[in-house]
């Protein structure tokens, strides 16, 4: 337990540094004179780069665990941004966000594989993902708002340079509060019944899972682009970062009601989807709805998915290869995040990107498998 609190406020840390830079990043490309469809790529670009971390991170957190791949993605993530508060140009901003997507590659995956590493039992399991979510969204719900005051006062060269150092002091106290032998325990936890780690199949999880990050990240990528680029400015950026903190308080809400971890993940997902595929075609076709209002619903719908998501690649892959299986769920989430943005930087001239968001969500919903057959996804636990 004591090593789940000092994940969580270095997951906290991490987060709120990560999410203050939403409604920045776009109104910083402007400044530097970058166009739309150059927006689009410097944020698609982040998520390429993730995929081949994604890659590597499966294998070696499973081998040498979570701990140093960890520090190496805090510490990194800082130096880049303190490099960042010094750029010129948009060419400079594109390449130090090409290699922030690959130092950050390993971070979610070794997270969420050590906090499912800490206990083999499914309830317990379940309950450190709704931690994780609560984190998650915690730092969310002020980061935005935090972010964008920073730069009202201080200028985007002091904020970056303020995320950095937080960054890097996040990773120095992972150096000396998370244990070296951490990862003996998660691959004890991995193989609860004292079975080899070739016993065990190459990709529990089946592949067609995999589409409900990919989804996810794509619309949310959609949002995050197409959001902050409603108004420039300071006030613009303001009121942006408190739309954030509207959709993650949203989020907030569901992941404080318990009870509903008592259905099935997989049920939980679905249902987290269908309202967010909803709350997307109303920002499309509905102008009449108040903004706050549907970004509020769909941080409620985004509260659902993430924690039952992370239980449901648990559940699949019975505790087994968790490095492997999140980083794979990274590696769509990342597919995801680069498709998106640039979609909409190319398209929104002919259609809303939110409608685009909404097509996406509602294939994907499509793709999934709905029978009842004896150890099917929708089986109740």
């Amino acid at each position: 337990m004591k090593t789940a609190i000092w994940l969580y406020m270095f997951l906290f840390l991490a987060f709120f540094d990560l999410h203050a830079q939403y409604p920045i990043l776009t109104p910083f490309a402007v400044s530097l004179g970058a166009a739309p469809v150059f927006i689009g790529w410097m944020m698609g670009i982040y998520a390429l780069t993730h995929l081949p971390g994604n890659l590597i991170a499966g294998t070696v957190i499973d081998k040498h665990g979570s701990r140093r791949y960890i520090i190496f993605s805090l510490v990194s993530a800082g130096i880049v941004l303190l490099l960042q508060s010094q750029i010129h140009y948009p060419w400079q901003l594109l390449l130090l966000r090409s290699i922030s997507g690959f130092v950050l590659a390993f971070l979610s995956p070794a997270c969420l594989a050590l906090l499912a590493s800490l206990s083999s039992d499914k309830v317990t399991q379940g309950k450190l993902m709704s931690g994780h979510g609560v984190v998650h969204t915690l730092a969310s719900v002020v980061s935005p708002a935090a972010g964008a005051f920073i730069v009202a006062k201080a200028g985007y060269s002091a904020t970056f340079q303020s995320l950095g150092w937080l960054l890097i002091a996040t990773g120095v106290m992972a150096v000396f509060s998370i244990p070296r032998t951490l990862h003996q325990t998660a691959h004890s936890a991995a193989h609860p019944d004292g079975e080899t780690a070739q016993a065990v199949p190459a990709f529990p999880v089946p592949w067609r899972i995999y589409i409900l990050p990919f989804v996810m990240s794509c619309s949310q990528g959609i949002l995050f682009f197409e959001l902050p680029l409603r108004s420039v400015g300071m006030d613009g950026i303001m009121s942006t970062g408190i739309l954030f903190s509207i959709m993650s308080i949203g989020a907030l809400v569901t992941l404080s009601m318990l009870f509903v971890n008592r259905y099935s993940p997989f049920k939980r997902v679905l249902g987290g989807l269908l309202l967010l595929a909803v709350c997307f075609y109303c920002l499309a076709a509905i102008q009449s709805i108040p903004l706050t209002v549907a970004l509020f619903i769909l941080g409620t719908a985004k509260g659902i998915i993430f924690p039952a998501m992370a239980s449901l690649f648990i559940q699949l892959s019975g505790g087994n290869k968790l490095g492997r299986v999140f980083s794979l769920q990274s590696i769509a989430m990342s597919i995801g995040s680069f498709i998106g943005p640039i979609a909409a930087g190319q398209l929104r001239t002919f259609i809303s990107p939110y409608f685009i968001a909404f097509i996406l969500l509602m294939i994907g919903l499509m793709m999934l498998p709905t029978s009842r057959k004896p150890g099917s996804l929708l089986s109740p636990t």
